[in-house]
């Protein structure tokens, strides 16, 4: 199915995408433990850095949420089709002299996810 095709490599994308934040999230990580070592050798010196830095961080966070949040639907969608796909592959040429036709159970729940907006802190993950 060219669509579960699509959907593998848009997985694929984004867990180079994932792979990529969090490569650049624990760089950044490192960096701040420096910056707040040298902040502590020098008390009277603006932190200003350290609090932008620090809203870095956190919209890596999110984006790395969204990533998770991403791979979750995918996942669903991709159950969901090769449900449908073999439900037309079984009402169209029935049982074989193996056996009944095998069907991918479809997923349970509607969505796995609830999220509809990306803001820090705000995502329900499963």
């Amino acid at each position: 199915m060219t669509v579960t095709h699509d959907l593998e490599r848009l997985q694929r994308l984004l867990d180079d995408a994932g792979e990529s934040l969090s490569t650049h999230f624990y760089s950044a990580s490192n960096h701040v433990n420096e910056l707040l070592r040298l902040a502590a050798e020098h008390p009277d010196a603006s932190n200003g850095s350290l609090h932008k830095v620090m809203e870095h961080i956190a919209g890596a966070i999110t984006a790395l949420q969204f990533q998770d949040m991403a791979t979750q639907l995918i996942a669903h969608t991709s159950q969901r089709l090769r449900n449908c796909a073999d439900q037309l592959a079984r009402d169209t040429f029935g049982d074989d002299e193996d056996g009944e036709a095998v069907v991918e159970i479809a997923p349970l729940r509607p969505n796995p996810v609830t999220q509809d907006e990306m803001d820090a802190g705000s995502i329900e993950l499963f």
